[in-house]
């Protein structure tokens, strides 16, 4: 079971990573973003996804 949590954690965390790098915020924000996520990452998903940076799908 924990194996399975990590594997979604895992995901989840990547997909948050291509969504920060794939935003329209600046360089800084985007590296400060992918580090908070990859540090601390379950809080950094839940952090991210109440109030990251929007992708570009979404500000369209």
């Amino acid at each position: 079971m924990e194996f399975i949590l990590g594997i979604v954690v895992l995901v989840l965390d990547i997909w948050a990573i291509v969504s920060v790098l794939g935003s329209g915020s600046s360089g800084m924000s985007k590296l400060l973003w992918t580090i908070g996520i990859i540090v601390f990452p379950v809080v950094g998903f839940i952090v991210w996804y109440l109030a990251g940076p929007k992708g570009r799908a979404a500000m369209a």
